[in-house]
């Protein structure tokens, strides 16, 4: 096997941080965050619980508190006890939170079109579609839940 001549870590590592900085400063516009955009979205799916909507929006649970207290007090969402299990909170997106999710989509589909702009459209595909293969496949492993390997600590003597 021949061997790959790019830094593939630093690209994706690279092409990550500009795409989060660029959709953080696009939608600091209409004063939401990626995060929240990312719940808002995946909560306008149907009556999930916090739990499973931390799970969509690849969250762990103390991150999605904090999430959701900032959308309950920005008026966006709010909790709703479960009608099937009252142990369970129900996120609901109010009326301004869908309007914030409709002018966040506009932003977002606007930024990923200027982004991939530069692509012919048949290498635009083949890129969306290599790209959702490597995160379906070999780089499937969501970073939040595993501990990345750390070497031990070496005590100075």
């Amino acid at each position: 096997m021949q061997p790959i001549d790019v830094d593939l870590m630093f690209l994706v590592n690279q092409a990550g941080y500009a795409l989060t900085a660029e959709m953080a400063t696009a939608l600091a516009e209409i004063k939401i965050n990626p995060r929240e955009f990312c719940v808002l979205s995946h909560a306008l799916k149907g009556d999930l619980t916090q739990i499973a909507l931390a799970e969509l929006s690849a969250l762990d649970k103390t991150t999605m508190v904090v999430t959701l207290d900032r959308l309950e007090q920005a008026g966006l969402a709010e909790r709703r006890l479960s009608e099937t299990d009252r142990r369970a909170r129900i996120v609901a997106v109010t009326p301004a939170g869908r309007t914030a999710v409709r002018k966040a989509q506009a932003i977002v589909t606007g930024m990923y079109s200027r982004i991939l702009a530069p692509l012919p459209v048949r290498d635009r595909e083949v890129f969306l579609r290599s790209l959702i293969a490597l995160v379906d496949g070999p780089l499937a492993q969501p970073s939040h839940i595993e501990r990345p390997a750390r070497r031990p600590r070496v005590r100075a003597s």
